[in-house]
């Protein structure tokens, strides 16, 4: 067991909120709402969420760290606000169809940018979760620069689908590049980040017992993904006109996860 650092609180609410995905939320929020006629929306429930998420976190955890990644929810989704207060109609309808590829792009370049500097972002949040002794081992680094590492190419693909959508296919409602691209590459990061530290503490046990490393349980992350593709395939038989492959992905989707169940 770990030990806590002084002054923070336990239980279920102050595990949810020392998790790093809980800071990501205002960003993907934000990334799926917003559009045409949707950018005071998306601006706005994502800076609420922010500003929510400090307030809660600083009442449940007294004595926590300020989070790099929770300070930028708060300064671009603010910045984000006053620009569309003060924007001219042509630029806010710019920031209605490019905002989502800013805020994934910007998202982007904190993950990679706390990488560069030494303090991937998901390391502050780590580290009120486990004992300082390990703040500063190989396996604990390297699981969150995987984990961090893993949120910054989600990121960058969901700015690339979105520009795609938006540049090349000039509608930003695409179903695929607006919205399940962008979903599979969070839910991916999302499961990975949930995935991974079991895997990391799998092999540094057998490392410990002087065992060789066992295969990888790839099952356990592409499971999840794989029950995705089942409603997916209903909703491009519903919004889209490929209904073959609807059909496909809904088969798909039932194979691959019987097989994997199996498997895990």
């Amino acid at each position: 067991m770990g030990t806590e650092p002084k002054g923070t609180a336990s239980g279920p609410v102050a595990g949810f909120l020392e998790n790093p995905i809980v800071g990501m939320a205002p960003w993907i929020i934000f990334s799926l709402l917003v559009g045409p006629g949707r950018f005071e929306l998306a601006v706005g429930l994502a800076l609420l969420a922010a500003v929510a998420l400090i307030v809660v976190s600083r009442l449940v955890n007294r004595g926590t760290s300020w989070k790099l990644l929770e300070l930028a929810d708060v300064v671009f989704f603010a910045s984000m606000a006053v620009v569309g207060l003060l924007a001219s109609d042509g630029t806010r309808s710019w920031l209605e169809t490019y905002a989502g590829e800013v805020s994934n792009i910007a998202l982007a370049v904190i993950a990679f940018g706390s990488m560069a500097v030494r303090m991937p972002f998901t390391l502050q949040y780590a580290r009120e979760q486990v004992d300082p002794s390990l703040w500063h081992t190989r396996g604990f680094l390297r699981t969150n620069y995987m984990i961090t590492g893993a949120w910054g190419v989600a990121f960058l693909v969901a700015a690339a689908a979105g520009a795609y959508g938006d540049l090349v296919l000039h509608n930003p409602n695409n179903i695929w590049t607006g919205w399940i691209i962008q979903i599979l590459a969070i839910v991916a990061a999302l499961k990975f980040t949930v995935w991974y530290p079991d895997v990391a503490r799998a092999r540094a046990a057998r490392e410990a017992a002087g065992e060789e490393p066992g295969p990888t349980n790839w099952a356990g992350l592409l499971l999840p993904l794989a029950g995705l593709l089942v409603p997916i395939g209903i909703a491009v038989l519903i919004f889209d006109n490929m209904w073959w492959l609807g059909v496909a992905l809904i088969v798909a989707g039932s194979l691959l996860t019987k097989r994997l169940s199996s498997e895990s």
